[in-house]
């Protein structure tokens, strides 16, 4: 060859380090990122061989995508879809003792009940109150089913992000999206299957859209969105050592040092299988990345209605990747943790805008172009917050975390519209009416995809594993 060696004399590892061109290692360096290290894999119960092949779940779905808005840090359910009135009468005075705090509440520096500073108004024929902090989301509440009684298990960001999105409190288990892409695939094997959008990175990182023990191709491709302009956004769009065809004879040549390994190893080896399918949707991926990822195809007026920060491009494009059969797309509000308003709960009021217009911009294009009853639109973060005053330090005029007590907002996808399930108890400490764990919110997720969550496992270490461990219940009252 003139151009460029045979790849059958290098090694896999020289032969990975010369297929670096375009976008290819966008997808390799997020799909690849965390090390095959010899793990022991299996079959999913309805996924035969582990790869995006679009396949069929245990009934027939409600929804085919699902997009996840994540408002990492703590949004506060009673300044925002769980409105206290009790909160105003007893503003400035201590909790009833048959009211406190229960065991687990971070409550450290806690001080006198505090009454939300926001006003709120009913919308819709539901009549649901909603906080003048969403009043766009409110203008829609009619399309939502509300969970008011969401619990967690920890009060800490680390464990209850770990929790909300891989179904357990430590690190090292597969992520929500992952567990989709493994049971069902995806509609377009052009782009990853599991996408998320992150300007910057939240509070613990890829942990959150790992696959763990699964294949690597079920892990999340995290795309920074905090860029507008495509080719920062994603810098190695466009290759400028190899061309296409020469892309694809080194892709081919490694394909062929690949398989010749797995006959000398006479033995599955799905890590190896999960490699090669990962670096052929890397060079997929250029194909298609460009036209999906640019917002500008876009009219100016949708673009406007989005707005210009980063959670609104966010939901954007993941309107635009559901649009093209990415299964699963998870949006983070931002990075770290902005929701966490210790200090002072007015903090929502600076937030809120860049959110409150998104969502509702993104649920109207959803049923404009045809796709909310096949896609899944949930809202939520990883725990609430306290009723009370929190204290001490500088602190003036924050809320505490609370696992006992949150909201979680889902539409579309063969959920119950204009419903309200669960309650808190009349100060918003914690949820005392159709408690609904993390577990089961999983369990009704997968449900409305198709997928029975007992029935979906993988076996590693031993033993059968699945996202909602040995927990979880169906909450059938929110679908419709």
């Amino acid at each position: 060859m003139n151009e460029i060696q045979s790849p059958l004399l290098y090694s896999r590892r020289q032969a990975l380090e010369r297929l670096g061109a375009g976008f290819g290692w966008v997808g390799l360096s997020s799909l690849l990122s965390s090390e095959l290290s010899g793990q022991q894999t299996s079959k999913a119960e309805i996924g035969g061989r582990s790869h995006l092949t679009p396949r069929k779940g245990h009934f027939p779905a409600r929804a085919k995508q699902i997009i996840f808005l994540l408002m990492n840090g703590g949004l506060s359910q009673i300044d925002s879809f769980d409105r206290k009135p009790m909160l105003d009468r007893l503003h400035g005075k201590s909790a009833p003792r048959e009211q406190e705090a229960p065991p687990g509440a971070q409550l450290g520096q806690a001080g006198k009940l505090m009454r939300s500073p926001f006003s709120f108004r009913h919308y819709g024929q539901s009549g649901v109150e909603v906080s003048d902090l969403f009043p766009h989301v409110g203008r829609s509440i009619d399309d939502f089913c509300i969970i008011r009684s969401m619990v967690t298990d920890l009060p800490n960001h680390e464990p209850a992000l770990m929790m909300i999105n891989n179904g357990h409190n430590q690190q090292s288990r597969p992520s929500l999206g992952s567990w989709i892409t493994y049971g069902l695939g995806s509609e377009n094997q052009n782009l990853p299957g599991f996408v998320v959008l992150c300007p910057g990175t939240p509070v613990m990182g890829p942990p959150l859209w790992n696959s763990a023990f699964l294949p690597a191709i079920h892990q999340g491709t995290h795309i920074p969105n905090h860029e507008a302009d495509l080719y920062r956004l994603i810098p190695n769009l466009r290759g400028t050592r190899l061309s296409r065809s020469q892309q694809r004879r080194l892709l081919d040549g490694l394909g062929r040092v690949n398989r010749a390994h797995l006959e000398r190893l006479q033995q599955p080896a799905d890590e190896l299988e999960a490699t090669i399918q990962t670096m052929e949707m890397a060079y997929r991926m250029q194909s298609e990345a460009p036209e999906a990822f640019d917002l500008s195809k876009e009219s100016e007026a949708t673009r406007e209605r989005y707005g210009n920060g980063d959670f609104g491009r966010g939901c954007l494009m993941a309107l635009r990747l559901i649009e093209r059969g990415v299964r699963v797309v998870q949006v983070y509000f931002d990075e770290g943790n902005p929701w966490d308003h210790h200090e002072d709960i007015m903090g929502h009021q600076i937030l809120a805008p860049r959110a409150d217009q998104p969502i509702a911009s993104l649920l109207a294009d959803l049923k404009a172009r045809g796709l909310l009853e096949e896609t899944l639109l949930v809202i939520g973060t990883e725990f609430g917050r306290t009723p009370v005053l929190q204290t001490g330090g500088t602190i003036s005029n924050g809320r505490d975390h609370n696992p006992h007590g949150f909201t979680v907002l889902l539409a579309g996808g063969g959920v119950k519209p204009g419903y309200i399930h669960g309650a808190t108890d009349e100060i918003g400490f914690y949820a005392e009416e159709d408690k609904v764990h993390i577990h089961d919110l999983h369990a009704t997720l997968l449900h409305l995809m198709g997928i029975d969550h007992e029935a979906l496992t993988h076996r590693f270490s031993g033993r059968d594993f699945r996202l909602t461990d040995v927990y979880g219940r169906v909450v059938g009252e929110v679908m419709a």
